[in-house]
């Protein structure tokens, strides 16, 4: 995949999401995408409609999506999520 997503963004999403969210078994959920990481903290993950986004070590990441229309959207969502709470 290209670099056509900034990983400081999707750690900002990421952040915004563990700090406003509610508390879940796997994490935080916020505005439908859910947060979490794995045991050592070092690939963090955004999750909702069908989507799972993984932002491991070295600011590399991975999608995984059945249709690109729910890329999309979960992508709308997660720059939605970061806008409504730039102030924060």
């Amino acid at each position: 995949m290209k670099n056509e997503l900034d990983p400081a963004y999707l750690l900002r999403a990421y952040e915004i999401v563990t700090q406003f969210g509610e508390k879940t078994k796997e994490g935080h959920r916020l505005d439908g995408i859910e947060a979490f990481s794995d045991y050592d903290g070092y690939t963090i993950y955004l999750a909702g409609n069908g989507v799972q986004l993984r932002v491991g070590f070295h600011n590399t990441y991975h999608l995984d999506y059945e249709h690109e229309n729910l890329k999309t959207q979960f992508l709308n969502k997660v720059d939605a999520l970061v806008k409504n709470y730039r102030q924060s």
